[in-house]
């Protein structure tokens, strides 16, 4: 299985370099309308032709605002710390020839590499179910990639907007570090947490962090937007690792590294897995009509149902078609109907294969779903998902469906798939 994904990610020498890919979390594969340009549902990072980092150099005090604005027209990148009406520190950056700088947020202007939207759990498209207020900052952070082995990628807060600036206000948290050099926070926060072990099937959830403008490491403050950061936590860092998570107070994202892709199933993998189900000929026990999973991109879209589309009772894990029975509650935001094999209680959902290559684990077969969202991976998976904490909007953390990114539920998040073959 692994020569296909060879062929998928490790580019031949003249191709440029991949360094990783950012993938949004409630996204099956693509945007429910489609990814578009740059707005999509991942988004991968090569080597520039030419270098576009920069770093830090010339530091200005400055003790008026038109001398704040004669250093920031310069042309040059900078950040502007306000530290009262009379006062600005001014950190100007000069190019850097060793690194590539890549920026995210919601701003669809030209600075921004990967516009991220506000992610609407369900796996609906947020144009649908407009957001009243965005919480997820226009630039909201950068990540930037060392272009000589072993292109260490590192994420900081806050990306440059048109005018090459950032501009943390008299209200922003920010302060002096004891070797002189200015930092701050951005208003809702970037988080990260790294997990241990990296992203594979022996992984544990890490500790959720705020990275600050200048990529230091702090623990998180007492509210999402408190103006008094958290505390330095010296021995960790800002470098991105395979598995990685970076959350923007409305989406969060995964990264990969191209060494940890190249571990994951390909696209042709899942499609095998899921004919391979399909070709068992697994049977409704009451109906014995034979069920089939939809095609990878109905599954995607989660578009209609299909007449052989396998429905589950989450509650115990028994597979069926669907039928128009058991009913025992309809006031709850989820059914409850009994299952007509062991008359447990629960949930009675369709069945969607998950089908974004970057959420797996490990290349096992889809025998788990997530509850009480119904969708199918491997087992691996659905438990790693299952023990990780994301953050909900701007105070509460819980696991989450990364397909579509509705809230588990249940103590363990997930159900064993018990299918029925045919009886022929």
């Amino acid at each position: 299985m692994f020569s296909s994904s060879q062929e998928e990610y490790c580019a031949p020498s003249k191709d440029p370099v991949k360094y990783g890919e950012l993938v949004v979390l409630g996204y099956n594969g693509s945007l429910p309308n489609g990814d578009r340009g740059r707005r999509k549902s991942r988004f991968a990072l090569y080597k520039r032709t030419k270098a576009n980092g920069v770093k830090p150099s010339t530091v200005h005090i400055l003790n008026t605002p038109q001398a704040s604005k004669a250093v920031n027209s310069k042309g040059q990148h900078s950040i502007s710390y306000t530290l009262s009406r009379n006062q600005t520190v001014v950190v100007e950056y000069s190019h850097d020839k060793d690194t590539d700088m890549f920026q995210i947020g919601r701003s669809t202007e030209s600075p921004i590499d990967f516009v991220v939207t506000d992610t609407v759990a369900g796996g609906q498209e947020g144009e649908e179910n407009p957001i009243t207020q965005s919480t997820i900052s226009r630039f909201a952070c950068r990540v930037v990639c060392e272009r000589n082995p072993p292109y260490t990628a590192r994420i900081y807060a806050a990306g440059f907007d048109s005018s090459k600036n950032i501009f943390l206000g008299e209200k922003a948290a920010k302060w002096k570090n004891p070797d002189g050099h200015m930092d701050g926070l951005t208003t809702n926060g970037v988080l990260v947490m790294h997990p241990k072990g990296g992203f594979t099937i022996d992984s544990k959830p890490g500790v959720w962090r705020e990275i600050s403008v200048c990529g230091d490491v702090y623990t998180l403050r007492e509210t999402r937007s408190a103006q008094t950061p958290g505390k330095l936590v010296e021995h960790e860092s800002n470098i991105l690792q395979d598995g990685s998570l970076v959350d923007l107070c409305g989406a969060t994202l995964l990264w990969r590294t191209a060494e940890g892709l190249f571990h994951t199933p390909t696209q042709k993998h899942l499609e095998a897995l899921r004919q391979e189900i399909n070709a068992a000929r697994p049977q409704c026990p009451v109906g014995l009509n034979t069920l089939a999973f939809p095609s990878m991109q109905r599954s995607r879209a989660l578009s209609c149902l299909e007449d052989k589309q396998p429905w589950v009772y989450l509650a115990c894990g028994h597979v069926h078609g669907y039928h128009n029975w058991g009913h025992r509650s309809e006031q709850e935001a989820c059914p409850q109907r009994e299952c007509p094999m062991c008359r447990m209680v629960g949930p009675y959902v369709p069945l969607w294969l998950g089908c974004e290559p970057a959420f797996y684990v490990d290349t096992g077969a889809p025998t788990h779903a997530f509850v009480p969202c119904g969708h199918v991976c491997s087992e691996k998976s659905v438990k790693y998902w299952s023990e990780i904490p994301l953050p909900h909007g701007t105070h509460a953390f819980h696991a989450a469906c990364p397909f579509c990114a509705s809230q588990l539920s249940l103590p363990q998040g997930c159900s064993k798939l018990i299918f029925q073959g045919p009886v022929d």
